[in-house]
C-alpha cells in the first residue's frame, strides 16, 4: 500500500442488527394521532394574552365593567360604563389603573395607553364584541 494513503480511516461499518431494530423500534413508539400530542391550550393561551399587557390593575369592589365602546370613524375614542357614564378612552385607562373599571388591563402602542380584555375564556366580554354606543 502506498504511503500516501495511511491517513485514511476504514468506514464504520453498519450498526448490528439489534442496534438497528432498536432504533426501529424508538420510530414506531411516537404517537401517531395528534390528540395525544399536547397543545397550549387555554392556560397557555391566557399566559400569553396577559404577557402583552403593561400592567394588571387590581379592581375595587365597587369596580364597574365596561358594557359598550364609543366610537370615531371606527377607532375607540371612549367607553360606556355598567352604570351608563360614558368616559374617554384615557380617563377609562386612569380608572382602570386606579381600580375603578374591572376585567381589564393596560396596553401601549406607541405613547398611547389603551384597555385591553384580560383573557377569562369568554369571547362575549371581550371588547372587540361590545357594541358600539354613542357617546
Amino acid at each position: 500500500m502506498d504511503s500516501r494513503y495511511t491517513f485514511l480511516q476504514p468506514i464504520p461499518a453498519a450498526p448490528p442488527q439489534t442496534e438497528r431494530k432498536n432504533m426501529e423500534n424508538q420510530k414506531d413508539e411516537a404517537p401517531k394521532d395528534k390528540t395525544q400530542i399536547p397543545q397550549g391550550g387555554p392556560d397557555l393561551t391566557a399566559a400569553l394574552a396577559r404577557n402583552t399587557l403593561d400592567e394588571i390593575p387590581s379592581p375595587s369592589e365597587a369596580a364597574k365593567d365596561i358594557v359598550g365602546l364609543v366610537k370615531n370613524s371606527g377607532r375607540i375614542s371612549g367607553y360606556q360604563l355598567s352604570d351608563g357614564s360614558v368616559v374617554s378612552k384615557e380617563e377609562g385607562v386612569r380608572m382602570a389603573k386606579d381600580g375603578d373599571i374591572k376585567g381589564v388591563g393596560i396596553a401601549h402602542r406607541k405613547d398611547s395607553e389603551y384597555l385591553k380584555s384580560l383573557p377569562d375564556g369568554s369571547e362575549n366580554n371581550n371588547l372587540g364584541n361590545l357594541p358600539s354606543v354613542s357617546g
